[in-house]
């Protein structure tokens, strides 16, 4: 099968007749064999209705339904793992993105060598409190990620190399950083395509300004695992130490500095009425706390069932050996 065509959805009835029959006109243009998948996400509005009657009209149409609504990530996943297509191709149901760019990014992965395309909608119509927000936070997600050629890390429209998909676990709000997931598992061959941007026909956009301030989140949570989760000590270890060497300086200095005064006849106060001893203290204990923390999360890592899980590239010569 040449494409798999996966699409999250929730509350998008409306569009998914017009949507259906776009995809099955661009697909027989071209002659690809492929699936569609839809994923709905705990749709209240009939949309698991119109993916039936749809199905039941072309069976190259598939769908999978959620009992309640657990959000765009998990639905991804869920399509990733049923897609077979040579290249998965991911656009949102509401009609801004367009099937007409589906032989392109299809020939960029199959024909250009690359893992993963991204769209980007330079032209786009939304609203100055939507585009500037995502400039600001594409541009945070380009300086962590170090992926400095995609302009658009969001953009629902993404074509991909069937194993990347296999490889990678889209979950929580994660759908946002699917190119920095990949760098992480090691497909690097990340391009960009610009891809026209419509604007929603349909409804109501299901996502606020939240997912802003989620967005920083996760990337912070993303970026700190993907550097750190496989070795914690080598940050609470090394941030615990510094902290302890400081705190103990301090304190000893606080120390010294009593005893000098005494012992040249200077006016002194007590130890323990020094501001300083306590601030000393207390960078000894979070010190000591965050260094235990990096211990304690070795001793997980080291426990964990996926510790030694490698992707392998290739195997040339003795296929006997042994694989992670």
């Amino acid at each position: 099968m040449d494409i798999s065509v996966v699409i999250p959805l929730f509350n998008e009835s409306e569009s998914l007749p017009e949507l259906a029959s776009w995809i099955e006109r661009v697909m027989a243009d071209h002659d690809f064999s492929y699936e569609v998948i839809f994923v709905d996400d705990g749709s209240t509005d009939g949309s698991w209705d119109v993916i039936t009657d749809l199905s039941k009209g072309n069976p190259c149409i598939r769908g999978i339904s959620f009992r309640r609504n657990y959000g765009k990530s998990p639905a991804l996943n869920t399509g990733f793992k049923a897609a077979q297509g040579d290249v998965v191709i991911t656009m949102d149901a509401d009609l801004q993105d367009s099937p007409d760019e589906i032989p392109d990014l299809y020939r960029m992965v199959m024909r250009d060598g690359y893992d993963l395309v991204s769209g980007w909608k330079r032209k786009r119509y939304d609203p100055l409190s939507k585009t500037i927000p995502t400039k600001l936070f594409n541009a945070t997600a380009r300086k962590v990620s170090g992926i400095k050629n995609l302009h658009d890390f969001n953009c629902g429209l993404k074509a991909y190399r069937l194993e990347v998909v296999k490889h990678i676990e889209v979950y929580g709000d994660m759908h946002r950083y699917i190119p920095y997931l990949a760098k992480i598992a090691g497909y690097t061959r990340i391009g960009e395509k610009e891809v026209r941007h419509q604007a929603r026909k349909y409804g109501k956009t299901k996502f606020g300004l939240d997912r802003f301030i989620n967005g920083y989140l996760d990337l912070a949570t993303l970026w700190f695992t993907g550097k750190f989760g496989a070795k914690p000590m080598h940050f609470f270890g090394l941030l615990g130490s510094l902290m302890f060497i400081i705190g103990f300086v301090a304190v000893t200095i606080v120390g010294f500095r009593k005893l000098y005064d005494m012992y040249h006849g200077n006016p002194y106060i007590l130890v323990t009425d020094s501001p300083y001893f306590y601030l000393s203290l207390t960078m000894m204990v979070l010190g000591t706390m965050l260094f235990l923390t990096g211990f304690i999360g070795e001793l997980i890592v080291r426990n964990a069932p996926e510790r030694n899980h490698y992707e392998i590239k290739g195997n040339i010569g003795n296929n006997d050996q042994p694989q992670a």
